[in-house]
């Protein structure tokens, strides 16, 4: 049979199977949910899927976004929905689709994607090694294959201008969302922790109940909206978009009163002002300043933890010099391996050197690293660190030598993933991400404007 031929049958059968599909579902479903409005659910699905399957990107990016910034739990309303779980099955399914059957998305490999894999793996083994497999497996099947899988899609998919610019505006759009709850939040006094730090579903058991999450949350999408306020020729409604985010999360983020948050998104704005303010003095001179007011102004002095009132090294510190120190012996005892993901909270009792009655977390990205995968993890850890740090400032360096030849909106996202790393590296020091999204999406968008790079910009020199 010809090739024309074959065509033609397969574009006859499959309406056929599509139609006998539909056909089958309706009358399974009808004995469960005997509803006339059964059928036109699923008389819907095919559409859905169509969809799905023609926009593989923007499902990835919607499961990413929701799973990262809790928007079911922003807006409990949403939460029986399940929309997390429905985003994971589409984007699942059109991501297996296009990469196993049609081939559409290009798989490619670069150092980065190596050393994620890498540590990836470690983690992996950790979590057979680890000193609570229960809770080393439940975090695993929860939280971090999800952000494994999606790492590489992200980066896979990211293939067009398009892509780099709705993931810019979507960060941008539902990071300010998550920013106004927090200031109504804070306006209304609800969920308030020690009487004056913001959070959100701290009454339904969210992540952002915790003012250091929300701050990190808080954070992540800064630079995507400094980015869409500092690039040319993104549109006016683009840079309202960012100007007005840029407002939300930085008032958000003083609600929190989080040193972390303080220094990344610190950290974020001197990124944007060391490339554009000549003289060196007057920067250093602006960012101590600048630093010194955010902290006055977010009251972290008035906290009831970590606040003047308290003598010497604050409590707050020396909870986190004990994590530390926890951390330290948890890899000296376990230096492959760690004691696992997850289990550094459930091990704390036995490594560290005060006991107050509580188990507490370690409250820094370094040192969870070190304590749940080991020596080995901490380096691999900082070594691809190191790797994304260079590739994004080499790729932004590209990009701006060839202005003329990039669209505005791959530049805007380079600027953004360049201080957005920065900016998470600076906070790491006081904020436990080693195992949380952002990292993971940032790196898989460095690596993503790096390939783009590659195939579309002359290699010049000089770039590092």
């Amino acid at each position: 049979m010809s090739p024309e031929r074959t065509n033609q049958s397969r574009l006859t059968v499959l309406p056929l199977c599509v139609c006998l599909a539909v056909c089958l579902l309706i009358s399974m479903a009808w004995r469960f949910i005997p509803n006339p409005l059964i059928m036109i659910v699923i008389g819907l699905v095919p559409l859905a899927v169509l969809i799905i399957l023609r926009l593989p990107f923007f499902f990835v990016l919607l499961f990413v976004i929701f799973s990262f910034f809790r928007i079911h739990e922003v807006f409990p309303q949403i939460y029986n929905f399940k929309i997390p779980l429905l985003l994971s099955m589409a984007s699942l399914g059109a991501l297996l689709w296009h990469v196993g059957l049609t081939r559409k998305v290009d798989i490619y490999w670069r150092p980065e994607l190596t050393l994620i894999s890498v540590f990836f793996t470690l983690v992996v083994v950790g979590v057979i090694l680890a000193s609570s497999r229960p809770v080393a497996i439940e975090y695993f099947k929860g939280i971090y294959w999800k952000i494994m899988i999606m790492t590489f899609a992200i980066a896979w998919l990211s293939r067009s201008e398009k892509d780099f610019a709705l993931a810019s505006r979507l960060i941008t759009f539902f990071g300010m969302l998550v920013g106004l709850v927090a200031l109504s939040n804070q306006f209304n006094a609800v969920g308030l922790v020690e009487g004056t730090r913001v959070t959100i579903g701290r009454d339904i058991g969210s992540v952002l109940g915790d003012p250091n999450d929300l701050a990190l949350v808080l954070m992540f999408p800064v630079a995507f909206a400094g980015s869409l306020i500092m690039t040319a020729n993104v549109g006016h409604w683009t840079k309202l978009l960012g100007g007005g985010s840029v407002l939300i999360l930085f008032f958000a983020i003083l609600a929190t009163q989080s040193r972390g948050g303080l220094l990344g998104m610190i950290a974020i704005f001197a990124v944007y002002g060391y490339r554009r303010i000549h003289s060196k003095i007057l920067f250093i001179t602006l960012i101590l300043i600048g630093a010194g007011a955010l902290f006055i102004f977010a009251g972290i002095s008035g906290r009831a933890s970590g606040g003047a009132a308290e003598a010497g090294i604050d409590a707050s510190a020396m909870g986190r010099l004990y994590a530390w120190e926890a951390a330290f012996g948890m890899a000296l005892h376990n230096p492959l391996s760690g004691v696992g993901i997850n289990n550094f909270y459930s091990n704390y009792y036995y490594y560290s050197p005060h006991w107050d009655g509580l188990n507490h977390a370690v409250h820094s990205t370094w040192f969870g690293v070190l304590a749940e995968t080991g020596f080995l993890g901490l380096l691999i850890f900082i070594i691809t660190m190191t790797l994304l740090i260079k590739t994004a400032r080499r790729s932004l360096n590209r990009i701006e030598q060839n202005l003329n030849q990039v669209n505005p909106a791959v530049h805007s996202a380079a600027q953004a993933v360049f201080a957005g790393l920065v900016g998470t590296i600076v906070s790491a020091t006081f904020l436990t991400q080693g195992f949380t999204w952002p990292i993971y999406i940032l790196a898989a968008l460095i690596v993503a404007v790096a390939q783009w790079c590659d195939n579309n910009l002359p290699e010049t020199a000089s770039v590092n």
